[in-house]
């Protein structure tokens, strides 16, 4: 299992380039499934926060191991609602680079909290991602492509905080996606 964890951390280190533009600003709207399904998996950015908020729930167990989930893909979804609409968030960039470096301290620092905590802190997040996911693409297909791929992505955390049994791990893990967070900042 180590080796996958090491794979994993070295190709989010290797994409790093690519999280300059993980939200170039898409000129028209795009539609669809398959789309919505994709776009996701494309930015480094949504793939960190997405696995840590996984490996973060693994942590926390319990009803946290489900409701850390719900609550990032809920309030994601009504986020991207709001930026199909064209409504005005502030510092959407700077939300998703703290996300990843946030998320990836709680999962290196193995933060113990209530549910109800962690939830508002996955949930506050969730909303850069939403509306800067929603506000270049719309359409009711899209949406459900993008939210079962986040979906998909909080299983991988899930699987990966519940099989990895060193803690060493999980802190270089969780320190490694908080770093490439960083670096996310500072691209942005």
């Amino acid at each position: 299992m180590n080796r996958i964890v090491l794979r994993f951390c070295a190709a989010a280190i290797a994409l790093l380039p690519a999280a300059a533009s993980a939200h170039p600003g898409i000129a028209g709207h795009t539609h669809g499934f398959a789309y919505g399904l994709a776009h996701p998996l494309g930015g480094i950015d949504h793939v960190l926060a997405m696995v840590a908020v996984g490996m973060f729930a693994a942590h926390l167990g319990g009803r946290a191991l489900w409701l850390l989930p719900l609550t990032f893909v809920s309030a994601m979804a009504l986020a991207g609602i709001a930026g199909m609409t064209g409504l005005a968030l502030p510092f959407v960039e700077i939300g998703i680079g703290l996300s990843v470096v946030v998320l990836g301290l709680a999962v290196a620092l193995q933060w113990n909290m209530p549910a109800l905590a962690a939830m508002g802190l996955v949930g506050f997040f969730a909303v850069f991602h939403g509306y800067a996911h929603g506000a270049e693409a719309s359409g009711l297909a899209y949406g459900a492509g993008f939210v079962c791929a986040t979906a998909l992505l909080h299983s991988v955390g899930i699987g990966l905080g519940l099989a990895i049994r060193n803690r060493r791990m999980v802190h270089f893990v969780g320190a490694a996606i908080s770093l490439a967070g960083v670096a996310i900042l500072a691209a942005s």
